[in-house]
């Protein structure tokens, strides 16, 4: 579980395992095992992982079932959530117009959405 979270987290901040050893002072091979499996990392580098991505140490460890990934709860960042994070990088990247399309669409769910409960209270 570590090491598949680790590895979405990597690839959500469009890193590689160089670049995250190198940020940590941790040997790309040793990034590697822990995303394979090979390795599992000590209390410390466990808690360099989740200060560096902004998760908490249960999120890594596969414990925190709801993806909530901020440190104090108080504050939800959906840029800390692997899928979430994806998807944001892809509209990032879409044409102004393609981004205008997701908005209406979006809009257009919210609105559904918003009818669908009022039809329910009625």
């Amino acid at each position: 579980m570590i090491g598949e979270n680790l590895r979405k987290l990597r690839k959500t901040n469009n890193l590689t395992m160089k670049d995250l050893g190198q940020k940590l002072n941790l040997a790309e091979s040793t990034i590697s095992g822990y995303e394979n499996g090979n390795r599992k990392p000590d209390y410390d580098t466990l808690n360099k992982f989740a200060d560096f991505f902004e998760v908490s140490t249960d999120y890594l460890l596969g414990r925190d079932v709801a993806k909530d990934t901020s440190r104090d709860n108080e504050a939800y960042n959906p840029l800390a959530d692997p899928d979430l994070g994806l998807w944001f990088k892809d509209i990032k990247d879409a044409s102004p117009d393609k981004q205008e399309e997701l908005k209406q669409f979006w809009e257009f769910i919210k609105s559904k959405e918003k009818n669908r409960k009022s039809g329910d209270k009625q």
